[in-house]
């Protein structure tokens, strides 16, 4: 396999609809099916019998992220709701050391460093919005899916893959969001599922698949879903979005779900986890894999090509922005949102952020 640079390609609806026909699509829903197969049934609390070198060496590299963003503190942006600077300056950082950090993956060719490394730099956000979203961490699950390709990751390591790897990757962007007040790229507001990430909730509703007693409805008990979220992704998105932490980096929502999160609310109505995982992987096609603003900064390269019309050129009343054709108001390039994480700090201090850097938010 000759490997190259992976490039956007989607910068229209005709491109869209192509891909959603291609053989790349099929590619990326199978493998979400598979991984969301493997874990049907499986409590986070798993213990293994052997440690797959190859998602031994992915945790050590998300434990060096981890690393980068406490040597790089947030600067003092406190006349700012909105993506603090600094988060910049970590992406560069990591961006430096991409070639060390897949040097360290087993089996892991050289020449693939410029392809597949890709993915794994624009999984941490969009370093000039300061942004992150569900674009994003699909950049992180395509590189599971080059690594797997080129024989550092196999069908085995599935398990170890979600539980472990693709949890400890949520928890380091948790960070990464609490430190640098992240920007929600085209967030949904309360009509989502979370500001930021949309996998762990697909992924954590096929963990209690056939469960006797566990039923959607208990994400409204505290108790239960406290005691749970050692077992399931599911649950710890429900403790996180409830706000149980005393800690001000994680009150986000307070109110009842049937307040601030009535997707979740109406999904708990569901009588049974096979039907709200089946639900999510609909969702997650139409929502994330199915829109525009979120497809147009995919990247396509030899493992992921791109098989439709070439992209068209930006003339008449199109608007083009960052490598992108505008068709309409879309969500990349709207309004920006103030991380949910501020709002929180600021609710906790009991002040009014006050400066001239500040931006006016229409709906605050």
């Amino acid at each position: 396999m000759t490997f190259q640079a992976p490039r956007k390609c989607i910068l229209s609806n005709l491109q869209l609809t192509a891909f959603q026909s291609s053989n790349t699509y099929n590619t990326i829903v199978t493998y979400i099916e598979a991984l969301n197969n493997s874990v049907t049934g499986v409590n986070s609390r798993i213990k293994y019998l052997y440690r797959p070198c190859g998602v031994k060496a992915i945790l050590e590299i998300l434990d060096k992220a981890e690393d980068v963003v406490k040597d790089t503190p947030p600067m003092d942006n406190k006349a700012s709701r909105f993506g603090n600077p600094a988060f910049r300056i970590f992406y560069d950082k990591v961006g430096d050391l991409t070639h060390s950090l897949h040097a360290t993956l087993p089996h892991f060719p050289e020449d693939a460093t410029a392809e597949v490394s890709a993915y794994f730099v624009n999984a941490w956000g969009n370093r000039e919005r300061i942004g992150y979203g569900s674009g994003m961490e699909l950049n992180f699950l395509c590189w599971f899916m080059c690594l797997e390709r080129i024989g550092v990751l196999g069908e085995s390591d599935h398990i170890a893959l979600v539980i472990r790897a693709f949890w400890r990757y949520i928890q380091v962007m948790r960070i990464l969001q609490s430190t640098y007040w992240l920007e929600p790229a085209g967030s949904h507001g309360v009509w989502g599922l979370d500001d930021y990430h949309f996998l762990p909730f697909l992924f954590g509703s096929a963990q209690p698949r056939g469960h006797k007693y566990v039923c959607p409805k208990a994400i409204h008990d505290n108790e239960v879903v406290d005691e749970l979220a050692n077992d399931y992704m599911y649950f710890v998105c429900i403790r996180f979005i409830n706000s149980v932490r005393p800690s001000p980096a994680f009150q986000i929502k307070t109110a009842s779900l049937r307040w601030h999160s009535p997707m979740l609310d109406d999904i708990s109505a569901v009588k049974t986890w096979d039907k709200v995982n089946a639900g999510m992987i609909k969702m997650y096609k139409a929502e994330v894999l199915g829109k525009l603003p979120v497809m147009q900064h995919f990247l396509f390269g030899s493992i992921l090509p791109y098989e439709g019309p070439p992209p068209p050129s930006a003339t008449g009343n199109e608007r083009t922005h960052g490598g992108h054709v505008h068709e309409g108001w879309g969500d990349c390039c709207g309004i920006p949102i103030p991380s949910a994480f501020a709002a929180a700090q600021e609710r906790e201090e009991g002040k009014k952020i006050e400066g001239p850097g500040i931006r006016p938010v229409p709906f605050d």
